[in-house]
C-alpha cells in the first residue's frame, strides 16, 4: 500500500478538523499527540477514500504546486462547496481549478462534466469548452456547457 504523507508546518488539529467539515467520508483512524494538551503531531485519516497520513512540524520546506490533490465533484454544488470550503480563512485562487488552502496544499476542484466536454467528439465543442475552463479559476459548468454549445 502507498499512503500519501502530507506535511503541515503547524495547527494539524485545524487542517483535520476543516477536512473533517467539507468531506462527508473523512476519518481519523489514529492521532499522536506528545501529551494530553498537545497539538497534534501525527494523524492517520482517510478522505474520499484515500489514505493519508499527516505530520506537523516546523521544517525548511513548504507545500507546492509539485504535488497537489484533485478532486473531480459529481455537480457545480460540490464544487462550489469545497472551493469555498478550502480557500475560507486565508486560502488563494488560481487558474483552472486549482487553489491553495490557507496550509499551502494545493487542491484542483473541477466537475464531472469538465471532463465529459473536454473528451466531446465534436472537436470545436471540445476546444470552446477547453478554452472557457483556462479563463477560470473556480470551474462554472454552466460557462463551459454555454461555450461548448455556441461552438456547434
Amino acid at each position: 500500500m502507498i499512503t500519501t504523507c502530507l506535511w503541515f508546518q503547524g495547527d494539524l488539529d485545524a487542517a483535520l478538523a476543516r477536512y473533517e467539515s467539507l468531506f462527508d467520508d473523512f476519518e481519523v483512524s489514529s492521532l499522536t499527540r506528545m501529551g494530553p494538551d498537545e497539538p497534534a503531531m501525527l494523524a492517520s485519516c482517510r478522505m474520499n477514500g484515500t489514505e493519508f497520513r499527516a505530520i506537523s512540524q516546523r521544517a525548511d520546506f513548504q507545500f507546492n504546486e509539485s504535488m497537489s490533490l484533485s478532486v473531480t465533484c459529481e455537480d457545480q454544488a460540490e464544487v462550489d462547496r469545497l472551493w469555498y470550503g478550502l480557500i475560507a480563512g486565508g486560502g488563494e485562487e488560481s487558474m483552472c481549478g486549482w487553489l491553495k488552502d490557507p496550509y499551502g496544499l494545493s487542491w484542483q476542484i473541477t466537475p464531472k462534466r469538465l471532463y465529459e466536454l473536454l473528451s466531446d467528439p465534436n472537436p470545436a465543442r471540445a476546444a470552446a469548452a477547453q478554452k472557457t475552463m483556462l479563463s477560470q479559476h473556480r470551474i462554472v459548468v454552466s460557462e463551459l456547457e454555454a461555450a461548448a454549445d455556441q461552438a456547434n
